[in-house]
């Protein structure tokens, strides 16, 4: 069982790059971000050609999130329960595989920037009320994953230069703080569950040679409640993809769970 989180920057420029990858890494339960179109926009028909169901919680111009699933499933939620919210930031689902049901929360964190102000506000709003849904979801002792971008650089190994980032709403310490609340419910990160090693990114800006000089940063996550913690036999970061031609700025982040 693979579960994975990518934010694709707009679905409908990079589908070319989605069907590919979804092709040859095969995951059974993808989590996407930046759609960057509505509902009704969606490359649903070449998405459901790979086996998927799909479910997304769409927005015009920006934000947005999905849910692809090769098994059924039912949504719970198409927004963040408790945060009124007019961004497409959050989606919910509950996929029954064979034996068990695993939950999935697709999220997208606000990046928060500029830093202090209402945008930051925002985002340690958006931080606050999903720890406390997350917290509340830990209490049915599921299989549970939180994944997406997080727009978070947990630690300074997450970044290769964090000097850079120190007044960045990204790396910010009440950021990170937050990010280690939700954290410290009981959750666990996959990629750190298996790996300490620094030079882990997920993220290359388009500016300044950043792919190039692998000048990248770790903020897409997959968080595991102890029972799927309990289950993981493997991570990834596919990181060839952003080598292609156009890609999205982001690459995918997987775990595979036993």
């Amino acid at each position: 069982m693979i579960i994975a989180t990518f934010n694709v920057n707009s679905v409908r420029q990079r589908i070319e790059h989605l069907t590919r990858w979804l092709q040859a890494r095969a995951p059974d339960i993808v989590c996407l971000q930046e759609l960057k179109c509505v509902d009704d926009a969606f490359p649903r028909a070449e998405i459901e050609a790979l086996g998927y169901n799909v479910a997304t919680h769409g927005q015009k111009t920006f934000n947005g999130v999905a849910i692809l699933s090769r098994h059924p499933m039912e949504i719970e939620h198409r927004g963040l329960p408790g945060f009124e919210d007019e961004q497409a930031r959050y989606i919910e689902a509950v996929v029954s595989v064979p034996g068990e049901a695993i939950r999935v929360c697709g999220i997208y964190f606000p990046n928060g920037n500029p830093a202090p102000g209402p945008k930051y506000d925002y985002k340690l709003a958006f931080m606050k009320a999903l720890t406390a849904h997350a917290e509340a979801l830990l209490k049915h002792e599921e299989k549970l994953v939180i994944a997406g971008d997080y727009n978070i650089i947990p630690e300074p190994r997450d970044v290769k230069f964090p000097e850079a980032w120190v007044s960045d709403a990204l790396f910010l310490p009440e950021s990170r703080a937050a990010y280690r609340r939700l954290l410290n419910l009981g959750f666990t990160d996959a990629i750190r569950a298996q790996s300490d090693a620094a030079g882990l990114y997920t993220f290359w800006d388009y500016q300044a040679g950043a792919w190039q000089r692998n000048n990248g940063i770790r903020i897409d996550h997959l968080l595991l409640s102890p029972r799927a913690a309990d289950a993981l036999k493997e991570t990834g970061i596919d990181k060839d993809l952003r080598a292609e031609e156009k890609p999205s700025d982001h690459v995918p982040v997987w775990c595979r769970l036993g």
